[in-house]
């Protein structure tokens, strides 16, 4: 496993790329307007005067140095109770403990789910009182949340640090003006073998899908996810996973269920802590929890240089999550303020070292080499142009309903 950083660029499909190209920055300008106009909290807000204001508790905090160069470091104090709803294990235990509460006095209860339909099922059903003030959808996931309801606006004046993300990671087709979001991080997808168990290289999703079947029978690991657990599927056979095609749709299901499922052993989004137990000997993954999966392995007093990471191909997924706050939400101040100080880029590249996903920070490379220089395994969180070039955006469309049905019918048959 690499331990010292590889010269890095921020990549993106080419879909980002042309939206840079193709329009200005007037999102960011009136996010740095924000910059003048004192946000959530009161008086407590620190501030000495540079870009934004001052970081001397969080760098103190973090035991980082600080970045150089034109960073908005406004960081607000609040109070309360901070409810987030999230993907498993995907902040920093210091962020979401003992620095939210000296950073920004609030203390952080924290819920997880396995996928965006818990998220939105979770939300609808509440119908605005479900107590969260945080949550993380997908971007494709945003406007249909929206549409019914479940996502309060954002009051931009209140996130002044949105300036430092860059502008490759805003304005997204879901949410063109980011009235309801801001990007958290993004990433990709993969997979894992023990090569001691899965002796034939895993290099496509075919490969991975005949080890589920062959070797790794009754050890395997797909995610808790329906858009991914068909997506495998659609990879391996060169077909795009936001297919609407009901002859797609068909034969994908007759294979999963009829010749896929009794082999798959787990559903798990985050599959790493089993396998560190010893539960799979391979599993499909998100790259920042199969990245964090060689150092479980090491803890549990493993080996983890007998496992390896692929990413998946020929093709496979690029997802953004990203900051909303939920309709309804109790303490929307605290909210806002959290969301801002995760675009501190100390905090965030903290975040990222811990989570191991792309931050969507500006000036990536600069970040790194002055606050992670001994990143380990930079090249789980960022990815070659070729690499790039393979991804795939999800789609919420005509097909969501069926992909659910789908996962629901292989849990089924596997007897999950």
């Amino acid at each position: 496993m690499a331990s010292q950083p590889e010269p890095m660029k921020i990549l993106a499909p080419e879909s980002f790329r042309q939206k840079l190209t193709r329009r200005s920055l007037f999102q960011i300008g009136g996010a740095a307007a924000g910059l003048a106009i004192v946000g959530c909290g009161s008086d407590e807000k620190k501030t000495d005067g540079t870009s934004g204001g001052s970081t001397d508790a969080t760098t103190e905090g973090t035991g980082m140095a600080q970045a150089t160069g034109d960073w908005s470091r406004t960081i607000n104090k609040s109070k309360g109770t901070l409810a987030m709803y999230t993907w498993g294990d995907y902040n920093d235990p210091d962020i979401v403990g003992p620095l939210a509460e000296t950073e920004l006095g609030v203390s952080m209860k924290v819920d997880y789910y396995a996928s965006n339909e818990d998220l939105i099922t979770k939300l609808a059903a509440s119908d605005g009182t479900s107590g969260f003030d945080i949550v993380v959808p997908t971007g494709p996931y945003i406007p249909q949340m929206v549409e019914k309801g479940l996502l309060q606006k954002l009051d931009k004046t209140l996130l002044p640090n949105m300036v430092n993300v860059d502008p490759l990671y805003l304005a997204r087709d879901w949410d063109p003006t980011n009235d309801w979001s801001v990007c958290k991080d993004w990433g990709s997808t993969g997979w894992l073998y023990d090569t001691t168990q899965i002796k034939t290289e895993i290099k496509t999703w075919s490969d991975f899908l005949a080890a589920c079947i062959g070797e790794g029978s009754g050890n395997c690991s797909v995610l808790d996810s329906a858009p991914n657990l068909v997506g495998m599927y659609f990879w391996a056979n060169g077909i795009n996973w936001t297919t609407e095609k009901k002859e797609d749709l068909d034969a994908c299901e007759d294979y999963l269920v009829n010749q896929l499922a009794s082999h798959i052993k787990g559903f798990e989004s985050y599959p790493s802590s089993k396998i560190a137990e010893g539960a799979y000997s391979l599993a499909c993954a998100w790259n920042g929890d199969a990245r964090q999966t060689f150092v479980r392995i090491k803890d549990a007093g493993g080996d983890p240089s007998v496992w390896k990471w692929g990413l998946g191909a020929p093709a496979t997924e690029i997802w953004m999550d990203n900051y909303s706050i939920a309709a309804g939400s109790p303490n929307v101040e605290a909210a806002h303020a959290w969301i801002n100080w995760l675009l501190v880029p100390e905090i965030s590249i903290k975040d990222l070292n811990y989570h191991g996903y792309h931050s969507g920070m500006k000036n990536m490379s600069q970040l790194i080499s002055e606050l992670y220089p001994a990143l380990v395994d930079p090249d789980m969180i960022f990815f070659t142009d070729e690499q790039v070039k393979t991804m795939q955006t999800g789609a919420v469309n005509s097909a969501q309903d069926r992909q659910v049905e789908i996962l629901s019918k292989v849990k089924a048959k596997a007897g999950a």
